[in-house]
């Protein structure tokens, strides 16, 4: 079984400059390692080993944003003492972000392994939904709004290790629905009669 290269863990705004210039290099390591074959030539999403490596890919970048949200939080009391219920979500959702890079790195590591045919949904489908979910981190008002989201991603990226189709179907509509809510938090600007 082959394994991909892991994605580096983000460095924390306390990292020494010799832990960034070792994230540095390994992302570099990753980015010029060769492209994985794809096993199948058709859009279904997960259908071959570079599609669970690109849903790998992007729950590590929504991974990414969690934690440069979490940090922002926190420093956004400019050292001020944090509030504890928002040090209670913060914790909570620094826990998540750990899970949910070791189910990436997981999909990584056993990409070929995880392979499911016959999904019904095409890869790029899971791309915006993911790229969607990793800038609605960034750009969240409220720490404690973007839980249900983040466990969406999380049984994501559990289902997607089972290979079942429901489960991962499941998943996809928790993502969704939770992304729904999101959007239904910010005022859509008043439309002009025209």
């Amino acid at each position: 079984m082959a394994t991909t290269p892991t994605r580096p863990a983000p460095a924390s705004a306390d990292a020494s400059p010799a832990d960034a210039a070792d994230a540095a290099a390994a992302a570099d390591t990753v980015a010029a390692s060769p492209p994985v074959a794809a096993a199948g030539s058709d859009g279904s999403a997960l259908s071959s080993q570079a599609k669970i490596v690109e849903l790998a890919d992007h729950l590590s970048a929504c991974a990414d944003q969690l934690h440069e949200r979490v940090l922002k939080e926190i420093r956004s009391y400019g050292g001020k003492p944090v509030p504890e219920n928002v040090q209670d979500k913060a914790r909570a959702l620094l826990e998540d972000e750990t899970l949910l890079r070791q189910r990436a790195n997981g999909l990584y590591a056993d990409a070929a392994a995880y392979i499911v045919k016959g999904l019904g949904k095409p890869q790029a489908h899971l791309v915006k939904l993911t790229a969607d979910a990793a800038e609605k981190i960034r750009k969240i008002g409220v720490i404690g709004e973007v839980t249900g989201l983040v466990g969406g991603l999380l049984t994501l990226a559990g289902a997607a290790a089972t290979g079942q189709p429901l489960a991962i179907l499941a998943a996809i509509e928790k993502v969704e629905k939770h992304g729904k809510a999101l959007d239904a938090l910010k005022p859509k600007p008043p439309v002009k009669a025209g």
